[in-house]
Protein backbone atom coordinates (compact mmCIF):
# COMPACT_ATOMS: atom_id res chain seq x y z
CA UNK A 1 0.00 0.00 0.00
CA UNK A 2 1.28 2.98 -0.82
CA UNK A 3 1.92 5.78 2.08
CA UNK A 4 -0.61 8.29 0.31
CA UNK A 5 -3.45 5.09 1.08
CA UNK A 6 -2.40 5.10 4.90
CA UNK A 7 -5.60 5.45 7.63
CA UNK A 8 -4.92 8.17 9.40
CA UNK A 9 -3.95 5.90 12.71
CA UNK A 10 -1.18 4.27 10.50
CA UNK A 11 0.24 7.44 9.92
CA UNK A 12 0.39 8.76 13.54
CA UNK A 13 1.14 5.51 14.80
CA UNK A 14 4.31 5.78 11.99
CA UNK A 15 5.06 9.60 13.61
CA UNK A 16 5.39 8.56 16.93
CA UNK A 17 7.83 5.55 16.52
CA UNK A 18 10.04 7.95 14.83
CA UNK A 19 9.54 10.74 17.38
CA UNK A 20 10.07 8.42 20.26
CA UNK A 21 12.04 5.23 18.99
CA UNK A 22 13.52 4.62 22.91
CA UNK A 23 10.36 3.53 24.98
CA UNK A 24 11.46 1.01 27.54
CA UNK A 25 13.77 -2.53 27.40
CA UNK A 26 11.39 -5.24 27.23
CA UNK A 27 13.77 -8.23 28.05
CA UNK A 28 11.00 -10.06 29.37
CA UNK A 29 7.27 -10.21 29.00
CA UNK A 30 5.59 -9.31 31.88
CA UNK A 31 7.62 -6.78 33.08
CA UNK A 32 8.61 -7.70 36.85
CA UNK A 33 6.34 -4.22 37.75
CA UNK A 34 3.53 -6.11 36.59
CA UNK A 35 3.78 -8.85 39.18
CA UNK A 36 2.38 -8.87 42.49
CA UNK A 37 0.62 -11.08 45.11
CA UNK A 38 -0.37 -14.34 44.60
CA UNK A 39 -3.05 -15.16 47.21
CA UNK A 40 -3.26 -18.40 47.94
CA UNK A 41 0.41 -19.07 47.51
CA UNK A 42 0.96 -21.74 44.53
CA UNK A 43 2.86 -24.74 46.19
CA UNK A 44 5.98 -25.32 44.06
CA UNK A 45 4.99 -28.87 43.83
CA UNK A 46 1.52 -28.14 42.34
CA UNK A 47 3.19 -25.52 40.24
CA UNK A 48 6.43 -27.54 38.61
CA UNK A 49 4.38 -30.90 38.67
CA UNK A 50 2.34 -29.41 35.07
CA UNK A 51 5.44 -28.73 33.13
CA UNK A 52 6.52 -30.75 30.29
CA UNK A 53 9.25 -28.88 28.21
CA UNK A 54 11.66 -30.53 26.05
CA UNK A 55 14.67 -28.22 28.06
CA UNK A 56 14.67 -25.48 30.58
CA UNK A 57 17.02 -22.56 31.82
CA UNK A 58 19.01 -23.04 35.01
CA UNK A 59 20.21 -19.38 35.96
CA UNK A 60 21.43 -18.59 39.61
CA UNK A 61 21.53 -15.40 40.48
CA UNK A 62 24.37 -13.45 42.60
CA UNK A 63 23.39 -9.48 43.54
CA UNK A 64 26.28 -8.06 44.29
CA UNK A 65 28.70 -5.39 42.89
CA UNK A 66 31.92 -3.29 43.37
CA UNK A 67 29.80 -0.10 42.89
CA UNK A 68 26.24 0.68 41.54
CA UNK A 69 26.74 2.08 38.65
CA UNK A 70 24.59 5.50 37.69
CA UNK A 71 22.09 4.11 35.01
CA UNK A 72 21.52 0.64 37.02
CA UNK A 73 18.09 -0.06 38.40
CA UNK A 74 19.04 -4.02 38.48
CA UNK A 75 18.59 -6.17 41.74
CA UNK A 76 21.97 -5.92 42.62
CA UNK A 77 24.02 -4.25 45.84
CA UNK A 78 27.10 -2.76 45.94
CA UNK A 79 28.39 -4.96 49.24
CA UNK A 80 32.33 -6.65 48.58
CA UNK A 81 31.79 -7.93 52.05
CA UNK A 82 33.12 -11.97 52.04
CA UNK A 83 30.95 -12.83 55.49
CA UNK A 84 28.04 -11.51 52.92
CA UNK A 85 28.73 -13.08 50.25
CA UNK A 86 29.18 -16.77 52.12
CA UNK A 87 25.75 -15.96 54.10
CA UNK A 88 23.93 -15.51 50.65
CA UNK A 89 25.54 -18.75 48.92
CA UNK A 90 24.76 -20.59 52.25
CA UNK A 91 21.25 -19.70 51.37
CA UNK A 92 21.17 -19.95 47.76
CA UNK A 93 22.21 -23.70 48.71
CA UNK A 94 19.37 -24.23 51.22
CA UNK A 95 17.09 -23.14 48.30
CA UNK A 96 18.69 -25.56 45.79
CA UNK A 97 17.93 -28.29 48.10
CA UNK A 98 14.58 -27.19 48.33
CA UNK A 99 13.50 -26.99 45.01
CA UNK A 100 15.57 -30.41 43.79
CA UNK A 101 12.90 -32.49 44.40
CA UNK A 102 10.57 -30.63 41.88
CA UNK A 103 12.76 -29.33 38.98
CA UNK A 104 16.07 -31.98 39.34
CA UNK A 105 16.04 -34.16 36.02
CA UNK A 106 14.49 -31.80 34.45
CA UNK A 107 16.51 -31.46 31.09
CA UNK A 108 18.69 -28.19 31.35
CA UNK A 109 20.03 -26.60 27.92
CA UNK A 110 21.33 -23.93 29.32
CA UNK A 111 22.99 -22.60 32.80
CA UNK A 112 23.82 -18.39 33.53
CA UNK A 113 25.18 -16.90 36.52
CA UNK A 114 24.24 -13.44 36.60
CA UNK A 115 23.96 -10.58 38.72
CA UNK A 116 25.34 -7.84 39.66
CA UNK A 117 28.41 -9.56 39.01
CA UNK A 118 28.72 -13.02 40.10
CA UNK A 119 33.10 -12.65 40.04
CA UNK A 120 32.61 -10.66 42.79
CA UNK A 121 32.27 -13.51 44.81
CA UNK A 122 35.97 -15.19 45.74
CA UNK A 123 36.47 -18.19 43.98
CA UNK A 124 36.24 -20.75 46.75
CA UNK A 125 32.28 -19.28 46.47
CA UNK A 126 31.86 -19.59 42.62
CA UNK A 127 33.12 -23.03 42.80
CA UNK A 128 30.27 -23.75 45.19
CA UNK A 129 27.77 -22.04 43.50
CA UNK A 130 28.95 -24.51 40.61
CA UNK A 131 28.82 -27.65 43.25
CA UNK A 132 25.28 -26.58 43.83
CA UNK A 133 24.57 -26.22 40.36
CA UNK A 134 25.88 -29.68 39.72
CA UNK A 135 25.06 -32.23 42.49
CA UNK A 136 22.25 -30.46 44.42
CA UNK A 137 19.98 -29.14 40.76
CA UNK A 138 21.54 -32.02 38.53
CA UNK A 139 22.83 -29.92 36.22
CA UNK A 140 25.55 -31.50 33.53
CA UNK A 141 27.97 -29.63 32.19
CA UNK A 142 28.78 -31.67 29.27
CA UNK A 143 25.56 -31.36 27.60
CA UNK A 144 24.72 -27.18 29.08
CA UNK A 145 25.81 -24.34 27.63
CA UNK A 146 27.41 -21.78 30.72
CA UNK A 147 27.11 -18.13 30.44
CA UNK A 148 29.01 -15.94 33.30
CA UNK A 149 29.07 -12.54 33.78
CA UNK A 150 31.85 -10.71 35.00
CA UNK A 151 33.26 -7.19 35.29
CA UNK A 152 36.70 -5.91 34.26
CA UNK A 153 38.07 -5.48 38.52
CA UNK A 154 36.97 -9.09 39.10
CA UNK A 155 38.82 -10.83 35.95
CA UNK A 156 41.70 -12.43 38.16
CA UNK A 157 43.30 -15.87 37.70
CA UNK A 158 42.15 -18.13 40.17
CA UNK A 159 38.44 -17.05 39.47
CA UNK A 160 39.32 -17.87 35.56
CA UNK A 161 40.49 -21.39 36.27
CA UNK A 162 36.93 -22.12 38.09
CA UNK A 163 35.36 -21.10 35.32
CA UNK A 164 37.40 -22.92 32.75
CA UNK A 165 36.96 -25.97 35.01
CA UNK A 166 33.58 -26.29 34.81
CA UNK A 167 34.03 -25.79 31.06
CA UNK A 168 32.36 -22.29 30.80
CA UNK A 169 31.29 -21.49 27.54
CA UNK A 170 30.30 -18.00 27.37
CA UNK A 171 32.14 -15.05 29.45
CA UNK A 172 29.76 -11.69 29.01
CA UNK A 173 31.79 -8.45 30.37
CA UNK A 174 29.98 -5.09 30.79
CA UNK A 175 32.43 -2.22 29.74
CA UNK A 176 30.22 0.11 27.98
CA UNK A 177 32.52 2.49 27.43
CA UNK A 178 36.83 2.56 26.68
CA UNK A 179 36.86 6.73 27.39
CA UNK A 180 37.07 7.20 30.92
CA UNK A 181 35.30 10.50 30.99
CA UNK A 182 31.86 8.45 29.97
CA UNK A 183 32.58 6.05 32.37
CA UNK A 184 33.08 8.67 34.94
CA UNK A 185 29.96 10.30 33.95
CA UNK A 186 27.69 7.21 35.02
CA UNK A 187 29.54 6.60 38.64
CA UNK A 188 31.50 4.08 37.18
CA UNK A 189 35.16 3.18 38.22
CA UNK A 190 36.65 1.81 35.38
CA UNK A 191 40.06 2.78 33.84
CA UNK A 192 40.46 1.84 30.35
CA UNK A 193 43.81 0.88 30.69
CA UNK A 194 42.09 -2.08 33.65
CA UNK A 195 39.63 -3.05 31.31
CA UNK A 196 42.15 -3.91 28.21
CA UNK A 197 44.58 -5.89 31.03
CA UNK A 198 40.82 -8.10 32.00
CA UNK A 199 40.09 -8.85 28.21
CA UNK A 200 43.75 -9.63 27.43
CA UNK A 201 43.41 -12.26 30.14
CA UNK A 202 39.96 -13.52 28.86
CA UNK A 203 41.96 -14.01 25.18
CA UNK A 204 44.65 -16.56 27.13
CA UNK A 205 41.76 -18.04 28.82
CA UNK A 206 40.39 -19.07 25.11
CA UNK A 207 36.68 -19.49 26.61
CA UNK A 208 34.38 -20.08 23.49
CA UNK A 209 32.42 -17.13 23.56
CA UNK A 210 33.46 -13.47 24.67
CA UNK A 211 30.76 -11.32 24.71
CA UNK A 212 31.36 -7.27 24.92
CA UNK A 213 28.87 -4.99 26.46
CA UNK A 214 28.62 -1.46 25.17
CA UNK A 215 25.91 1.31 26.06
CA UNK A 216 25.51 4.38 23.52
CA UNK A 217 23.79 7.48 24.60
CA UNK A 218 26.04 8.44 27.60
CA UNK A 219 26.56 11.91 29.03
CA UNK A 220 29.18 13.66 26.75
CA UNK A 221 29.08 10.75 24.18
CA UNK A 222 29.57 11.72 20.50
CA UNK A 223 29.45 9.72 17.16
CA UNK A 224 33.11 9.78 17.50
CA UNK A 225 34.09 8.78 20.88
CA UNK A 226 30.80 5.98 20.43
CA UNK A 227 33.04 4.60 17.61
CA UNK A 228 36.16 4.33 18.97
CA UNK A 229 34.52 2.65 22.17
CA UNK A 230 33.25 0.30 19.40
CA UNK A 231 36.42 -0.15 17.57
CA UNK A 232 38.48 -1.14 20.40
CA UNK A 233 35.82 -3.91 21.51
CA UNK A 234 36.51 -5.16 18.13
CA UNK A 235 40.25 -5.56 18.28
CA UNK A 236 39.72 -8.04 21.20
CA UNK A 237 37.60 -10.04 18.33
CA UNK A 238 34.81 -11.20 20.86
CA UNK A 239 32.54 -13.41 19.30
CA UNK A 240 29.46 -11.43 20.45
CA UNK A 241 28.65 -7.52 21.45
CA UNK A 242 26.05 -6.16 22.79
CA UNK A 243 24.79 -2.46 22.33
CA UNK A 244 22.57 -0.73 24.44
CA UNK A 245 20.97 1.90 24.92
CA UNK A 246 20.79 4.68 27.98
CA UNK A 247 17.99 4.69 29.64
CA UNK A 248 17.49 6.30 32.59
CA UNK A 249 15.32 4.83 35.14
CA UNK A 250 13.22 5.60 39.11
CA UNK A 251 15.94 4.88 41.72
CA UNK A 252 19.48 5.57 39.57
CA UNK A 253 21.72 7.64 40.49
CA UNK A 254 21.74 9.17 37.41
CA UNK A 255 18.68 11.61 36.75
CA UNK A 256 16.53 12.25 33.39
CA UNK A 257 18.14 15.59 32.14
CA UNK A 258 21.88 14.56 33.00
CA UNK A 259 22.73 12.84 29.78
CA UNK A 260 24.74 16.61 28.86
CA UNK A 261 22.94 15.88 25.14
CA UNK A 262 21.65 19.04 24.20
CA UNK A 263 19.37 16.57 21.87
CA UNK A 264 18.53 12.69 21.86
CA UNK A 265 21.12 11.00 19.40
CA UNK A 266 20.61 7.22 20.66
CA UNK A 267 19.53 6.22 17.06
CA UNK A 268 22.26 7.67 15.38
CA UNK A 269 24.63 6.22 17.20
CA UNK A 270 22.73 2.81 16.88
CA UNK A 271 23.13 3.18 13.48
CA UNK A 272 26.38 3.58 13.36
CA UNK A 273 26.89 0.85 15.29
CA UNK A 274 24.96 -1.42 13.34
CA UNK A 275 26.71 -0.58 10.33
CA UNK A 276 30.24 -0.65 11.35
CA UNK A 277 29.69 -4.19 13.49
CA UNK A 278 27.57 -5.92 10.21
CA UNK A 279 30.97 -4.73 8.22
CA UNK A 280 32.91 -6.09 10.51
CA UNK A 281 31.08 -9.66 9.86
CA UNK A 282 29.26 -9.75 12.15
CA UNK A 283 25.40 -10.83 12.14
CA UNK A 284 22.51 -8.91 14.00
CA UNK A 285 20.12 -11.26 16.17
CA UNK A 286 18.08 -8.44 17.61
CA UNK A 287 18.41 -4.63 18.35
CA UNK A 288 21.20 -5.18 20.83
CA UNK A 289 23.32 -8.45 20.22
CA UNK A 290 25.43 -8.77 17.29
CA UNK A 291 27.55 -12.41 16.89
CA UNK A 292 29.90 -13.72 14.45
CA UNK A 293 28.82 -17.10 12.43
CA UNK A 294 29.65 -20.28 14.42
CA UNK A 295 31.19 -18.46 17.71
CA UNK A 296 30.19 -20.17 20.77
CA UNK A 297 29.62 -23.54 22.10
CA UNK A 298 31.08 -26.96 20.83
CA UNK A 299 28.53 -28.81 23.24
CA UNK A 300 26.07 -30.83 21.83
CA UNK A 301 23.42 -29.28 23.32
CA UNK A 302 19.55 -29.61 24.48
CA UNK A 303 16.83 -27.67 21.86
CA UNK A 304 15.64 -24.95 23.44
CA UNK A 305 12.65 -22.29 22.96
CA UNK A 306 12.89 -18.97 23.86
CA UNK A 307 9.43 -18.35 23.39
CA UNK A 308 8.53 -21.34 25.60
CA UNK A 309 11.29 -20.28 27.82
CA UNK A 310 10.86 -22.61 31.18
CA UNK A 311 13.03 -21.19 33.63
CA UNK A 312 14.59 -22.29 36.86
CA UNK A 313 15.59 -19.30 38.64
CA UNK A 314 17.57 -19.52 42.23
CA UNK A 315 19.01 -16.68 44.27
CA UNK A 316 17.19 -13.45 45.23
CA UNK A 317 16.18 -11.40 42.41
CA UNK A 318 15.89 -14.36 40.14
CA UNK A 319 12.64 -14.82 38.10
CA UNK A 320 10.99 -18.28 37.17
CA UNK A 321 8.68 -18.92 34.52
CA UNK A 322 6.44 -22.19 34.20
CA UNK A 323 4.18 -21.91 30.94
CA UNK A 324 1.43 -20.19 32.95
CA UNK A 325 3.29 -18.87 35.94
CA UNK A 326 5.87 -15.82 36.35
CA UNK A 327 7.26 -15.36 39.40
CA UNK A 328 10.64 -14.04 41.97
CA UNK A 329 10.85 -12.41 45.27
CA UNK A 330 10.05 -9.22 45.59
CA UNK A 331 10.99 -6.23 43.51
CA UNK A 332 13.05 -3.62 44.33
CA UNK A 333 15.59 -0.88 43.28
CA UNK A 334 16.87 0.98 45.65
CA UNK A 335 19.79 0.06 48.01
CA UNK A 336 17.13 0.03 50.81
CA UNK A 337 14.32 -1.98 49.55
CA UNK A 338 17.02 -4.39 47.64
CA UNK A 339 18.92 -4.72 51.47
CA UNK A 340 15.93 -5.32 53.06
CA UNK A 341 14.62 -7.99 50.68
CA UNK A 342 18.25 -9.68 50.70
CA UNK A 343 17.98 -9.53 54.06
CA UNK A 344 14.17 -11.62 53.88
CA UNK A 345 15.69 -13.86 51.57
CA UNK A 346 18.52 -14.94 53.27
CA UNK A 347 16.85 -15.31 56.63
CA UNK A 348 13.86 -17.44 54.87
CA UNK A 349 13.01 -20.74 56.60
CA UNK A 350 11.41 -21.99 53.38
CA UNK A 351 10.89 -21.32 49.41
CA UNK A 352 8.52 -24.06 48.69
CA UNK A 353 5.75 -21.74 47.81
CA UNK A 354 4.93 -18.81 45.32
CA UNK A 355 3.57 -15.83 46.62
CA UNK A 356 4.90 -13.49 44.38
CA UNK A 357 4.44 -13.29 40.07
CA UNK A 358 1.78 -12.68 37.63
CA UNK A 359 0.05 -15.44 36.05
CA UNK A 360 -0.41 -15.50 32.34
CA UNK A 361 -4.18 -16.14 30.83
CA UNK A 362 -4.43 -16.73 27.43
CA UNK A 363 -3.98 -13.26 25.71
CA UNK A 364 -0.77 -13.14 27.90
CA UNK A 365 0.42 -15.93 26.38
CA UNK A 366 0.63 -15.13 23.28
CA UNK A 367 1.46 -11.79 23.05
CA UNK A 368 4.84 -13.40 24.86
CA UNK A 369 4.90 -15.79 22.32
CA UNK A 370 4.87 -12.72 19.55
CA UNK A 371 7.10 -10.70 21.95
CA UNK A 372 9.74 -13.07 22.34
CA UNK A 373 10.17 -14.36 18.58
CA UNK A 374 9.41 -10.69 16.26
CA UNK A 375 12.21 -8.97 18.59
CA UNK A 376 14.72 -11.34 17.35
CA UNK A 377 15.99 -11.65 13.49
CA UNK A 378 14.53 -15.49 13.92
CA UNK A 379 11.29 -13.76 13.52
CA UNK A 380 7.46 -15.02 14.53
CA UNK A 381 6.52 -18.01 12.61
CA UNK A 382 3.14 -18.32 11.37
CA UNK A 383 2.47 -21.42 11.22
CA UNK A 384 4.20 -22.16 14.67
CA UNK A 385 1.83 -19.90 16.30
CA UNK A 386 -1.21 -20.64 14.61
CA UNK A 387 -0.41 -24.43 15.85
CA UNK A 388 -0.05 -23.78 19.70
CA UNK A 389 -2.93 -21.37 19.88
CA UNK A 390 -5.40 -22.24 17.27
CA UNK A 391 -5.44 -19.25 14.67
CA UNK A 392 -2.92 -16.99 13.11
CA UNK A 393 -1.06 -14.12 15.14
CA UNK A 394 -3.10 -11.69 12.98
CA UNK A 395 -6.46 -12.95 14.83
CA UNK A 396 -5.22 -12.48 18.26
CA UNK A 397 -2.92 -9.34 17.64
CA UNK A 398 -5.15 -7.51 14.72
CA UNK A 399 -2.55 -4.18 15.25
CA UNK A 400 0.30 -6.59 14.01
CA UNK A 401 -0.84 -5.85 10.19
CA UNK A 402 0.32 -1.90 10.77
CA UNK A 403 3.85 -3.16 11.35
CA UNK A 404 3.67 -5.23 7.63
CA UNK A 405 1.35 -2.32 6.22
CA UNK A 406 4.25 0.60 6.97
CA UNK A 407 7.17 -1.23 6.18
CA UNK A 408 8.80 -2.01 9.56
CA UNK A 409 8.04 -5.91 8.79
CA UNK A 410 7.37 -8.12 6.36
CA UNK A 411 6.36 -12.16 5.69
CA UNK A 412 8.65 -13.97 4.04
CA UNK A 413 8.66 -18.03 3.81
CA UNK A 414 5.63 -17.76 6.29
CA UNK A 415 7.82 -15.96 9.04
CA UNK A 416 7.12 -12.38 10.30
CA UNK A 417 10.35 -10.69 10.56
CA UNK A 418 10.98 -6.55 11.29
CA UNK A 419 13.00 -5.29 8.59
CA UNK A 420 16.28 -3.58 9.18
CA UNK A 421 14.94 -0.32 10.32
CA UNK A 422 12.06 -1.76 12.40
CA UNK A 423 14.84 -3.87 14.06
CA UNK A 424 16.08 -0.14 15.32
CA UNK A 425 12.54 0.22 16.76
CA UNK A 426 12.57 -2.91 18.94
CA UNK A 427 12.25 -0.92 22.22
CA UNK A 428 8.87 1.22 20.73
CA UNK A 429 7.23 -1.84 18.83
CA UNK A 430 7.73 -4.03 22.12
CA UNK A 431 6.45 -0.96 24.25
CA UNK A 432 3.48 -0.52 21.60
CA UNK A 433 2.53 -4.28 22.19
CA UNK A 434 2.06 -4.47 26.16
CA UNK A 435 -1.68 -5.46 26.80
CA UNK A 436 -2.81 -3.38 28.51
CA UNK A 437 -3.75 -5.22 31.81
CA UNK A 438 0.24 -6.01 32.00
CA UNK A 439 0.34 -1.48 30.95
CA UNK A 440 -1.68 -0.53 33.73
CA UNK A 441 0.04 -2.90 36.50
CA UNK A 442 3.19 -1.59 35.68
CA UNK A 443 2.17 2.02 35.45
CA UNK A 444 0.41 1.39 39.08
CA UNK A 445 3.85 -0.28 40.39
CA UNK A 446 5.19 2.45 43.04
CA UNK A 447 9.16 2.02 43.19
CA UNK A 448 11.27 0.97 46.49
Amino acid sequence: MNRADWPQHWIEWEAGLREAPYRSYLYSYPHKTAYHEINPPIPLSTLWSKEKLESYFLYMHIPFCGARCGFCNLFTLPDRRADVHVEYVDALERQAREWAPFVKGSPFSRFAIGGGTPTLLSAELLERVFHIAKQEMGLDTEQVSISVETSPDTVTPDRLEVLKKHRTDRISMGIQSFVEEESIAIHRPQKPALVRQALGMLQEYRFPLLNVDLIYGLPGQTVESWLYSLEQALSYNPGEIFIYPLYIRENTILKPGQTGLEKDIRLELYKAASQRLLQAGYKQFSMRRFAREGAGTTKSLLPYSCQEEGMVGLGCGARSYTQGVHYASRYGTSIAATRHILADYVAAKRHDAVDYGFILNEEERQRRFILKALLHAEGLELAAYSERFGAEPFVHVPELSMLVGTGVAYIEENVLRLTEEGMGYSDAIGDWLISSDVRNRMEGYVHA
